[in-house]
């Protein structure tokens, strides 16, 4: 029976990539011809940076107000596929940040969940839950290593790896962009500052309401970001990446809580 449900998923998967690989060399109904083109070179863009099964993810994520995305495919969740009946299935049991009670799914972009946490403003306020995905078999190689070698590997911006926020509280965008560039400054040492209003510039004119999710993934010097509203950009730097690892997983992380259970959800993969 299992490997039966599993080579159904494979098989669902396997559709939805080949409609959305048919539907961009295709025609596209009430699409223009640059906005095809525009979204074409995305998808590529997106598939070897992460991978078709990614791809896909990112293509069913690019929805119009009417719930349609650009490959006229249907709208879906992290970690989630498509039934026959039209339903969404989670893969895998989420795991509650006992904090804020945010429920993280057990897979996103197609890695692994591993720990999460909650990050704490003035000793009280809880503004958002935190949680990590690491690629299984990158870390196979230090699961079984000390503590202390496992942090230096989340250090490395080699080990791909993302970061979900899940949004405990409104915050105003400005705000929220200034903590991040605030934490993310000193750890650049004046090297690539300007992907700092790189990044202020991923992220949409709108305040950030409770429940509001956002997404960094890291792979080496790239780091590809999809903001609350579900819009996807990317940051080319080995230093930004490098910064952004030390923000959650270096000394004196913005969640304790998270890294010590990052660390110990490594351990377990």
């Amino acid at each position: 029976m299992f490997f039966a449900a599993s080579r159904h998923l494979q098989n669902q998967a396997k559709r939805v990539t080949i409609q959305g690989l048919r539907t961009i060399t295709g025609t596209t109904n009430n699409v223009s011809s640059s906005a095809v083109i525009s979204q074409q070179h995305k998808w590529m863009q997106y598939m070897l940076l992460f991978g078709a099964a990614s791809a896909t993810t990112f293509a069913i994520q690019q929805s119009d107000a009417k719930g349609r995305n650009m490959f006229g495919m249907a709208t879906a969740k992290c970690a989630a596929l498509p039934k026959a009946g039209g339903d969404v299935v989670m893969m895998g049991t989420p795991t509650e940040e006992r904090n804020t009670g945010i429920l993280f799914p057990a897979l996103c972009n197609a890695m692994t969940f591993v720990g999460c946490g909650v990050r704490v403003k003035y000793g009280f306020v809880k503004v958002y839950a935190v949680g990590t995905y690491m690629d299984p078999i990158a870390m196979s190689a230090v699961k079984n290593a000390s503590n202390s070698e496992i942090e230096k590997a989340l250090l490395d911006p080699t080990y791909p790896r993302t970061i979900r926020i899940v949004m405990n509280r409104g915050l105003s965008i400005e705000k929220y962009t200034a903590a991040i560039v605030e934490a993310l400054e000193p750890k650049m040492k004046g090297v690539d500052m300007d992907k700092l209003e790189e990044f202020k510039k991923l992220n949409p004119a709108v305040d950030l309401v409770e429940g509001a999710v956002l997404e960094m993934t890291i792979r080496g010097h790239t780091m590809l970001y999809k903001n609350a509203l579900g819009g996807v950009g990317q940051i080319d730097s080995d230093t930004f990446c490098k910064a952004l690892c030390e923000v959650y997983y270096g000394d004196g992380p913005v969640s304790p809580g998270h890294k010590e259970e990052v660390i110990k959800g490594v351990k377990k993969l």
